[in-house]
């Protein structure tokens, strides 16, 4: 029975995050319920690279499952785009080995934020972009941000309802901001990010842009091992998974 790897793009802000849960609807609920269309009723379970929260969007989650269809991988693509709604999206569609798998083969991800920074809104970022009205300092948030980088553990921005058991040592890659007009894109390259860890790292970089910490702050923050000891958590509007690596 082949198996499938599929890269999805959704926008998430009418589904209750990625995962199926019983107070909303969820982007592997459609999915799902799409797949099990082709199969002619029968359930079809996909497993993706990681869940996203409520109101977070994606343009590179990826996803496999196992199909008994003999459908040509470009024809796949078509066949499950044109069953879903315009906010979800199937960029591509690829055969993959039996034994792949989304989560545990990903080697890395990258995530990025968008900050609308302007005393005016732009209505049509509202659902994409988080709204900063108050002028930021962007030198001190890029400290801030080459503080994170490197191997760290990362309980101070991680939420205190992550499932979680072992360590929560991560590595930063990368973590740099970049400035075009009034946006400003904060992106975050590791090798795994704990629950809400990127919305907690962007709201205390934001507090460090609004005058209220030091970028040297990070460092206590880290050292201090206690989510309180971090900043706000930024809203879920602003965040993209963007890649998966394997």
């Amino acid at each position: 029975m082949p198996r499938l790897k599929c890269i999805v793009a959704y926008d998430g802000t009418r589904y209750a995050g990625y995962q199926v849960q019983p107070n909303g609807i969820t982007v592997q609920e459609v999915l799902e319920k799409a797949l099990a269309k082709m199969h002619k009723g029968e359930k079809v379970k996909i497993t993706a690279s990681g869940r996203t929260d409520s109101g977070v969007h994606a343009k590179g989650q990826v996803i496999h499952f196992d199909t008994n269809l003999s459908i040509p991988p470009s024809n796949w693509k078509r066949a499950l785009d044109s069953m879903l709604p315009h906010d979800i999206h199937v960029a591509d569609v690829e055969e993959a080995p039996d034994d792949f798998h989304t989560r545990y083969d990903a080697t890395g991800k990258e995530y990025r934020y968008f900050v609308w920074n302007s005393r005016e809104p732009d209505i049509f970022r509202r659902h994409f972009s988080y709204h900063v009205k108050i002028p930021l300092n962007l030198e001190a948030m890029k400290k801030a941000c080459r503080i994170i980088e490197g191997e760290h553990d990362f309980t101070s921005f991680c939420s205190s309802r992550t499932d979680v058991k072992g360590s929560k040592v991560r590595t930063i890659h990368q973590a740099y901001i970049e400035k075009e007009g009034a946006e400003l894109t904060f992106i975050f390259k590791g090798n795994g990010f704990l629950y809400n860890m990127v919305r907690i790292l962007v709201g205390t970089i934001l507090e460090v842009g609004k005058g209220e910490r030091e970028p040297e702050d990070l460092k206590s923050m880290i050292e201090a091992l206690d989510r309180e000891a971090a900043g706000k958590t930024a809203p879920p509007h602003g965040l993209f998974l963007w890649k998966v690596d394997y």
